[in-house]
């Protein structure tokens, strides 16, 4: 499979303890292990299995994912900014591999 591309959208600024909305979307085909090929053999299940977004190194959201969710899976959810710092997003795969993308934000 090509490399799959993680996207994130968060606000550059906010205020102290401001409740934000992030954005995130990763390219990935979803395949849920039920379809079959063109000759009639079952397709091998590879999904993002695991996304967690982190916070200055303190888990703020995360959630499972099953095969039944979309192939580029979207996720949007709500966070309170306390402080200036990083968020570091992490998706993981069935076959191990880990995609993961940061971005900063500054409290003003």
């Amino acid at each position: 499979m090509a490399k799959s591309k993680p996207r994130v959208k968060v606000p550059k600024t906010a205020s102290k303890d401001e409740v934000i909305t992030i954005k995130t979307l990763i390219s990935h085909k979803m395949e849920s292990g039920q379809r079959k090929d063109k000759d009639g053999n079952v397709i091998p299940r590879q999904i993002i299995n695991k996304f967690t977004c982190d916070f200055n190194g303190k888990t703020v959201f995360s959630c499972d994912l099953e095969p039944a969710i979309s192939a580029n899976p979207y996720l949007e959810f709500s966070a309170k900014v306390p402080e200036s710092g990083t968020f570091k997003f992490t998706w993981l795969d069935d076959d191990g591999s880990e995609y993961s993308t940061e971005s900063k934000i500054a409290v003003e």
